[in-house]
C-alpha cells in the first residue's frame, strides 16, 4: 500500500479506536462520576445505557445514510457531532446532561461507524490488500477498548472530566487528518431511491425497545410487567419492519441480503462472541474490585494482556486468512476464547494474577483470530454500494450482542446472589455468572462450523431487485 493509502488507514482505524477507548474509560470511571455528582445507581446505569440505546437504536439507519448521503460526509459531519458532545459531558454537572451526551455521542456513533467501515471497503481492493487493511482496522477496534481500561483507570484518577475531554483530542487531531487524507471511496455507487422512512422509524423504534427491554432484564425483579410490555412493542414494531420492507420499492434493508449465508453467520457470530466478552469484562471488573479490593487501575492493568490482539489483528491474522480462509480462522478464535472463559471458572478468592494470565492472554490471541474474519465476513458477498448497510447490520449485532452479555450476566448473578451479600457469596454468583461467557460463545463456535463446509462451485450471484447481483456463498 501507498503511504497515502496507509494515512487513510490510519484515519479510519483512529476512529474506531476512539469509538472503542471512549466506551471503555467511561465504565472505568463511573465510580468517581457518582461520588462527585451524587448520582443513583438507577441514574449512573442510564449514563451507561443511554450511549447503548443512541447506538444500537440508530446503527441500520446510519449504514443506509452512509450509502445514500456519501461516506465520507456522513464520518466527517458526526465525527464532528461525537467530538462536540463528549466535551458536553465533561462540563456536566447535573445527571441529565450526562445522559444526553452520552446518548447522541452514541447516536454518533451509530452513524460514524459503518460509513468508516465502508470506506475501508471501499478505499482498499478486494484481496490481501483489503485483508490487511480489515486486520488493523480489526485489532484497532478491540485494542481500543482494552487499552482503554488503562487509559481510563489513569485519568479518572487525575479527574474524571478527563474521560471526556481526552476523546476530545484525540477525535480533533483525526478530524483534521480526515479532511486531508479522506476521499469519497472510488467505488462507492449511490443506491437508487432515497430514504423509507416508514422502514426507518419503524426499525429505529424496534430496536430503541428491545435494547432498552433486555437493559431492563439486568433486575428482573424491577417492573417486570413493564419489561414484558416493552420487549413485546420491539418485537410488533420489528414485525412491522419486515413487512414495510417487503412493500416498499426502496427497502431501508433489502431482505434479500439475509440470503447471504456468511453475512448472517457473521453477524450472529459477533453477536455472542460481543457479549461473551462484555458479560465476562463486567464480571471480572466486580470481582477484581468489590471481592477482591483492587483499585480500577489495577483492573485496567490486569486485562491489558488482551491488548495483544493489536499487534498479532494485522500482522498474523491476515496471513492466516490468505492461507485458511475467514471460516477457519474464526473458528479457531471462538474455540480458543471458548477455553478462555472455561479457564477462569474455578476463580477463588486467594487468585494470584498468574492463575488469571492465561485466560487474559488466550482472550488475546481470541480477539485476533476472530474480531477481523467477522467484519471481513460482514461484507463478503455483498455488492460494493450495499456496504453501508452490510457495516450497519454488523455493529447492529455487536452493539446488541454487548447489551445482552451485559444484562445476561447481571440477571444471572443477582438471582444467584439472593439475599447474600458476603464476599464469599458474592464470588459464588459471579462463578455462576461466568457460565453465560462458555455458553455464548460456544454457541457462536457452533453456527460458525457450519462455514466449514464451504462449497467446491464458486458462489452464486443472489437477485438484486436494484438490479446489482449480490453473492451467496455457503
Amino acid at each position: 500500500m501507498s503511504a497515502r493509502s496507509w494515512g487513510v488507514l490510519f484515519v479510519l482505524a483512529g476512529a474506531i479506536f476512539l469509538e472503542g477507548i471512549d466506551v471503555a474509560m467511561l465504565n472505568v470511571a463511573l465510580p468517581a462520576i457518582r461520588a462527585d455528582l451524587g448520582l443513583s445507581t438507577g441514574m449512573l446505569s442510564g449514563v451507561v445505557s443511554a450511549y447503548v440505546l443512541g447506538y444500537g437504536g440508530f446503527m441500520l439507519l446510519g449504514g443506509r445514510a452512509a450509502d445514500l448521503l456519501g461516506r465520507r460526509r456522513m464520518f466527517l459531519f458526526w465525527l464532528t457531532v461525537f467530538l462536540l458532545f463528549s466535551g458536553l459531558g465533561g462540563f456536566a454537572t447535573e445527571g441529565w446532561t450526562l445522559l444526553t451526551a452520552r446518548f447522541v455521542t452514541g447516536v454518533a456513533a451509530a452513524f460514524m461507524t459503518p460509513a468508516g467501515l465502508s470506506l475501508v471497503t471501499g478505499n482498499f481492493p478486494e484481496g490481501p490488500q483489503r485483508t490487511k487493511a480489515l486486520g488493523v482496522y480489526a485489532g484497532t477496534a478491540s485494542g481500543g477498548y482494552v487499552l482503554g481500561l488503562v487509559a481510563g483507570g489513569l485519568l479518572a484518577s487525575i479527574g474524571w472530566r478527563w474521560v471526556f475531554f481526552a476523546p476530545v483530542i484525540l477525535a480533533g487531531v483525526i478530524l483534521v487528518a480526515a479532511l486531508l487524507l479522506l476521499k469519497e471511496s472510488p467505488a462507492a455507487e449511490r443506491p437508487p431511491g432515497g430514504f423509507d422512512l416508514a422502514g426507518a422509524f419503524s426499525i429505529t423504534g424496534a430496536m430503541l425497545l428491545l435494547v432498552y427491554g433486555v437493559v431492563r432484564l439486568e433486575h428482573p425483579g424491577d417492573g417486570l410487567p413493564v419489561t414484558i410490555t416493552v420487549l413485546a412493542a420491539g418485537l410488533a414494531l420489528l414485525a412491522a419492519f419486515v413487512l414495510i420492507e417487503r412493500r416498499t420499492a426502496y427497502p431501508l434493508v433489502r431482505l434479500g441480503i439475509l440470503r447471504s449465508a456468511p453475512l448472517v453467520r457473521a453477524n450472529l457470530g459477533a453477536l455472542l462472541f460481543l457479549a461473551a466478552f462484555a458479560g465476562f469484562q463486567f464480571i471480572v471488573t466486580l470481582y477484581l474490585q468489590e471481592v477482591r479490593g483492587w483499585s480500577s487501575l489495577q483492573t485496567g492493568l490486569a486485562m491489558l494482556v488482551i491488548s495483544l490482539d493489536v499487534i498479532l489483528a494485522p500482522t498474523l491474522t491476515p496471513r492466516l486468512v490468505n492461507r485458511f480462509g475467514n471460516a477457519r480462522v474464526l473458528f479457531a478464535g471462538l474455540v480458543v476464547a471458548v477455553l478462555a472463559y472455561a479457564l477462569f471458572l474455578p476463580m477463588g478468592m486467594d487468585w494470584t494474577y498468574a492463575a488469571m494470565l492465561p485466560t487474559m492472554f488466550l482472550l488475546g490471541i481470541a480477539f485476533s483470530l476472530a474480531y477481523g474474519p467477522l467484519t471481513m465476513a460482514a461484507t463478503e458477498g455483498v455488492a460494493e454500494h450495499e456496504h453501508g448497510l452490510a457495516s450497519g447490520l454488523l455493529y447492529t449485532s455487536i452493539q446488541f450482542g454487548t447489551a445482552l452479555g451485559l444484562s445476561a450476566v447481571t440477571a444471572v448473578s443477582v438471582a444467584a446472589l439472593g439475599d447474600g451479600g458476603t464476599p464469599a457469596a458474592m464470588l459464588e454468583a459471579q462463578r455462576v455468572a461466568l457460565v453465560v461467557p462458555v455458553a455464548a460463545v460456544a454457541v457462536g463456535a457452533l453456527i460458525t462450523a457450519f462455514g466449514l463446509r464451504r462449497r467446491a462451485a464458486a458462489p452464486q450471484p443472489v437477485p438484486d431487485p436494484e438490479g446489482s447481483p449480490s453473492l451467496q456463498s455457503g
